[in-house]
């Protein structure tokens, strides 16, 4: 049927208008991407009430940046503020804020920003890192947009702590970004919307993420069915979950994380307050065997408290014993242990260890690696001392001093306050060499006392679908939800 013509040349306007309309003004939508986050439901969180979940660490990560931000692969990048400069002396960091508004439509001040983040350094704050900012003297809005940290001595590492969700901008259960959570989300999953403009506004994007938290073989179940694009915030503890399933190739990525993965003494008395005790069941330990039996690629052992590749300290020696295939050490290991023992027939260590089946393959290991000796190992029970727990933790930085300052007096029951005198010295320290130094003497003596019984890195893994283009793995094991749709659209054809 043909049109009349008067009606043929309406349409044809009507065509042209719309034609105009979206050349002015492009929009592109990205399919919705589905997150899922190992634990209970994210909710949003004032750091300073206590130590984050994973996903309330992700959570604010995406929906209430700080002044600055990782991109996937760890690198540095613009969050709350749009650049930054620092002084020649390290002393000072000089942040101007984005032009922005609070989900209510207020504009963010500098002032504002100034106030939240002192919060979190507080002596009320609860906020886990907040001692890691310990050398800022102040924190000062210089105009409405111009925010200054400064402080008592250098500390390079400075724009990888404020890019920690620890230090996410938070004013009660709102963010600065970069998504916001939809009011049409549902009971139990976040809907996280950002629309992008270009720089001259004429085309948008918006991108969209459904986000919620399961148990381990929940999500891993998710996944497999395909109702999943990327679970996020697996640890050693929840890996079999992942590895007794066939995923699809490729599907299971291990970050590189840096940090502590450990046992320390749990309490002042008993067998783990003997440091040649310590000393013994650390050379004990089959380290490798426990890394094939929990099967990461590229893990290795480790039996100093510090690692290798942070910033302004050697690359730490690994003890001579380690050299030693194990089998040819565990004879003078095991007349060690009578001596240190005393002729107890059957001494008892007990391991607080989380409930979880990677857990169970650690605690099975330390039994045959201590049984060996005549050590009986047992998991601790509810209520019951133990005198040993696991610290698995990704360190916020490379720098060295989070390390050592998370075996101070006051933070760990077995201490050495001659360390903690070395840590005092590295804190006020304004010379770089000259803290270094203090930092490397307080590592040899926490690993003579054996203060912390190391065994490799921390184990984060997620699972990522073929779909999402745009994640990437890093030593901080965190992960922005942006960008990570691209593919999906194109094999949507969206």
């Amino acid at each position: 049927m043909r049109l009349p013509v008067f009606r043929r040349a309406c349409a044809a306007a009507s065509l042209i208008i719309a034609a105009f309309s979206a050349a002015g003004c492009q929009r592109a939508d990205h399919g919705e991407t589905k997150v899922v986050v190992i634990g209970d439901p994210p909710t949003v969180v004032d750091p300073s009430n206590g130590p984050l979940t994973e996903p309330q660490a992700v959570l604010l990560s995406n929906v209430a940046q700080g002044l600055v931000g990782f991109d996937a692969s760890g690198q540095i990048v613009p969050g709350l503020a749009e650049r930054w400069n620092v002084t020649d002396d390290g002393l000072s960091y000089i942040f101007r804020l984005q032009n922005a508004e609070w989900p209510d439509g207020r504009k963010i001040t500098a002032e504002q920003i100034a106030r939240l983040l002192r919060r979190q350094i507080t002596s009320r704050s609860k906020n886990p890192f907040k001692d890691t900012l310990g050398a800022v003297a102040e924190i000062v809005a210089m105009t409405d947009r111009v925010i200054e940290l400064r402080l008592e001595s250098a500390r390079p590492d400075l724009l990888q702590l404020l890019a920690q969700p620890e230090f996410a901008i938070v004013r009660g259960t709102s963010g600065t970004g970069p998504f916001e959570i939809a009011a049409s989300s549902k009971p139990g999953f976040l809907d996280l919307v950002r629309t992008i403009s270009n720089e001259d506004e004429e085309t948008t994007t918006r991108e969209e993420v459904i986000l919620a938290g399961k148990p381990a073989a929940a999500a891993v179940q998710s996944f497999l069915k395909g109702e999943t694009d990327l679970v996020l915030g697996g640890t050693f503890g929840d890996l079999p979950y992942a590895r007794a399933d066939k995923l699809p190739k490729a599907a299971l990525r291990f970050d590189p994380a840096a940090g502590l993965f450990g046992l320390v003494p749990a309490r002042a008395s008993g067998p783990a307050a003997d440091p040649e005790i310590r000393q013994l069941l650390s050379q004990a330990i089959d380290r490798q065997a426990l890394i094939d039996a929990l099967n990461v690629p590229g893990l290795l052992p480790r039996a100093t408290l510090l690692e290798p590749g942070l910033e302004g300290i050697a690359e730490p020696a690994a003890p001579q014993w380690m050299g030693i295939p194990i089998a040819e050490r565990r004879a003078q290991l095991t007349a060690t242990a009578r001596r240190l023992f005393k002729g107890d027939e059957e001494p008892v260590i007990r391991v607080s260890l989380p409930d979880s089946p990677g857990a169970k393959v650690m605690l099975g290991r330390l039994a045959g690696d201590w049984g060996a000796l005549g050590v009986k190992v047992e998991p601790a029970a509810e209520g019951q001392p133990a005198d040993f727990e696991l610290i698995d933790a990704v360190a916020p930085s490379i720098s060295p001093a989070w390390y050592l300052r998370s075996f101070r007096c006051g933070e760990v029951p077995v201490c050495d306050p001659e360390a903690d005198e070395l840590l005092e010295g590295a804190r006020v320290a304004t010379v770089a060499a000259q803290r270094n130094a203090f930092l490397a003497q307080a590592a040899q003596l926490m690993d003579e006392q054996q203060l912390f019984i190391p065994v490799t890195a921390p184990i984060r893994w997620s699972l990522v679908s073929d779909r999402v283009q745009g994640f990437a793995t890093n030593r901080f094991a965190l992960h922005k939800l942006t960008s990570l749709g691209e593919r999906l659209d194109r094999e949507r054809g969206e």
